[in-house]
């Protein structure tokens, strides 16, 4: 079977661009959800919208797989799964060690989607001795000492990162320096690696913290809504005080409105 060592992905020698590389993965979730229910063609329109993207963008991105659908049919569900999945190299085993099985490498353990995407969970690594040898989600840990040894023997190219802040360096330099060229990190630190070393950094708190922005922004767009009609009424008010003291201005004392006068 082949491995991550023998093969990288055809994107970047075919020059598509970042940002569609990023889509891809969207636009296949999208895909395998219409494929599960046997749905034959979808319209670009449809798959953008499942996408969260617009279609537009959508046909832009499939033109850099050579993938331009038929006019009135749309694109074939099946071919478009797996000429995503051939681009994103997921035809193939791509043996992943998870360092740091606290809390959250525990869930990632766990996580039922690497196998049907392409990922096998190769190894599960902690520092706690107490740790090792304990089985989670059917993978016994190993000690950190085995790091270098597990991934040359099971020719690992992608390292998930889940430990404290403050190990995630030193274990992202063991990690390069045994031969993984691309790391996930989750742990909430930026990591330094050298060039041909690909990050992609995972931090729930930062999320929280833009969600938390929104959130404060809504609340202070709703009060300001609430003010405006506020003030607006006490305008309102103001002016029909003003015309009552210039209708009684105009008046008599018993408040008829007086006889002209006299010239």
């Amino acid at each position: 079977m082949a491995t991550g060592r023998t093969h990288r992905p055809a994107t970047r020698s075919r020059g598509i661009p970042e940002a569609t590389v990023a889509r891809l993965p969207l636009y296949l979730r999208a895909l395998t959800a219409l494929s599960e229910r046997s749905v034959p063609t979808v319209s670009s329109e449809e798959l953008a919208a499942a996408a969260g993207v617009n279609s537009a963008k959508l046909r832009k991105d499939f033109s850099y797989l050579g993938s331009y659908g038929t006019r009135g049919v749309g694109y074939d569900v099946e071919y478009l799964v797996y000429q995503i999945s051939r681009e994103l190299g997921l035809t193939q085993d791509w043996p992943v060690v998870i360092v740091g099985i606290g809390n959250l490498g525990a869930a990632l353990a766990n996580y039922g989607g690497f196998a049907s995407r392409g990922f096998r969970v190769a190894a599960l690594i902690d520092a706690d001795p107490a740790m090792a040898g304990k089985p989670v989600a059917g993978i016994p840990v190993q000690h950190t000492d085995e790091l270098e040894k597990i991934i040359q023997d099971e020719g690992v190219s992608i390292g998930v990162i889940a430990t404290p802040a403050g190990a995630a360096q030193q274990v992202c330099e063991r990690l390069v320096a045994a031969g993984v060229t691309s790391i996930l990190n989750f742990a909430p630190t930026v990591l330094s690696v050298p060039d041909g070393v690909d990050v992609r950094k995972v931090d729930l708190s930062i999320e929280l913290q833009i969600l938390a922005f929104h959130e404060q922004r809504k609340a202070g767009e709703l009060a300001a809504g609430a003010v405006v009609p506020a003030a607006a009424s006490r305008q309102e008010t103001a002016a029909r005080r003003a015309a009552g003291r210039e209708s009684a201005a105009d008046q008599g004392p018993d408040g008829d409105v007086p006889a002209v006068m006299p010239t």
